[in-house]
């Protein structure tokens, strides 16, 4: 059997990690900027996050739904108190898009309605719901082209009360700062608009914090600069540090019926152990502080670059083009002749996503490497 060939990939294989570093077979150190698409939050091989799920899985790393998990209960317990969403319900899963299809499912059970609105540009993952909610119709077949999705431009609130005003909207779905589209943020003043009008017109407000969230931002949520606070809320990505894991948070006028929602796999017992760890760790080391500064740093500094023509995001969610240079031709100089790695976004944007530990050494190693090129 061979692999079915849908990845571009880079002829690297890093086989160690420690820290923001990564390791070859043979030795050589690379630089993580980009942690695995922002999986790891606390990173490589934290020796807190090694024991725990080491520990778990020396004792019981799986059992389904259907006992009692005191470890669900825990993680709820310090996600509620680390994200300042302790009055909210937790559901448990294991992947962002996952996490997505729930919530729109959830909110279309909630109110009834079946249409959902979301934004140019938007990604919400490749699943059946969720990739109709995203704005790419590359990755869209037939089966999941729908008349129940409504894409508007990002922070147009003329555009949004025109669609809401029909009352026949389950949900809006919105990322804390769009990613994959190339790192662009909706603004405090447009969230807010937003939420407004989702309350008058009785739809739900689901905050895709997948990507922006769990302390990538600076702050738990990146929704969280607006002061709003959304119906539901998606997190994975950096929930378990590269473990499958992911999470809806649903708000208490929501309520659960038995069986409206479920998983085999999710909150098992290994992945709930690998998010607690995160979660003590992030505590620990005051890691949204870390990205908050880290962040603010690379940003200032990437703007003083002549070079460097556009730099957008917040934290360790930071976005930035080059002048005369595609983000494809940039990304493979630092991978291949300065040891680092990047992500992209479309033809000219870099993305940097490490992880939320990342030292102050080595963003300024990188921003050295950058004034050379």
């Amino acid at each position: 059997m061979t692999l079915f060939d849908v990845y571009s990939l880079y002829d690297i294989e890093p086989v160690r990690g420690k820290g923001s570093h990564v390791f070859t077979e043979d030795g050589t150190d690379y630089l993580d900027l980009y942690g695995g698409h922002a999986v790891i939050s606390i990173g490589h091989a934290h020796p807190e996050y090694v024991k725990a799920i080491s520990d778990q899985v020396a004792n019981l790393g799986f059992y389904s739904n259907s006992v009692n998990n005191s470890l669900q209960h825990k993680l709820a317990e310090k996600l509620g108190k680390a994200s300042g969403y302790d009055d909210y319900s937790l559901f448990l899963c294991n992947s962002g898009a996952e996490a997505n299809e729930n919530a729109i499912k959830l909110a279309s059970f909630t109110t009834g309605r079946e249409n959902i609105l979301a934004f140019s540009k938007a990604f919400h993952g490749r699943t059946s719901g969720a990739v109709a909610a995203t704005d790419n119709p590359a990755i869209r077949s037939r089966f999941n082209e729908t008349n129940n999705v409504t894409f508007v431009p990002l922070n147009d609130i003329d555009a949004v009360k025109t669609v809401l005003d029909t009352r026949d909207y389950a949900a809006v779905i919105i990322e804390g700062i769009q990613g994959v589209a190339g790192i662009h943020e909706p603004s405090d003043k447009f969230l807010q608009l937003l939420a407004e009008e989702c309350k008058r017109t009785g739809t739900l407000l689901i905050l895709d914090e997948i990507q922006s969230g769990y302390g990538r931002s600076g702050k738990f949520f990146a929704h969280q600069y607006a002061g709003i606070r959304p119906d539901i809320i998606t997190c994975a990505k950096g929930i378990a540090n590269g473990f499958p894991a992911a999470a809806v948070l649903i708000s208490p006028d929501i309520p659960a019926k038995k069986g409206m929602l479920g998983t085999t796999f999710g909150g098992n017992h290994l992945a709930c152990a690998a998010a607690i760890a995160v979660l003590d760790v992030m505590e620990k080391e005051n890691l949204v502080e870390n990205a908050a500064k880290v962040g603010e740093y690379l940003i200032s500094e990437l703007k003083k670059l002549p070079k460097v023509t556009d730099v957008r995001g917040k934290g360790l969610m930071i976005g930035f083009e080059v002048d005369g240079c595609t983000g494809g031709e940039l990304r493979k100089k630092l991978l291949f002749d300065h040891h680092i790695f990047t992500g992209g976004a479309g033809q000219y944007t870099v993305r940097l996503l490490p992880a939320l530990s990342l030292s102050l050494e080595d963003a300024k190693s990188f921003i050295e490497v950058m004034k050379k090129l």
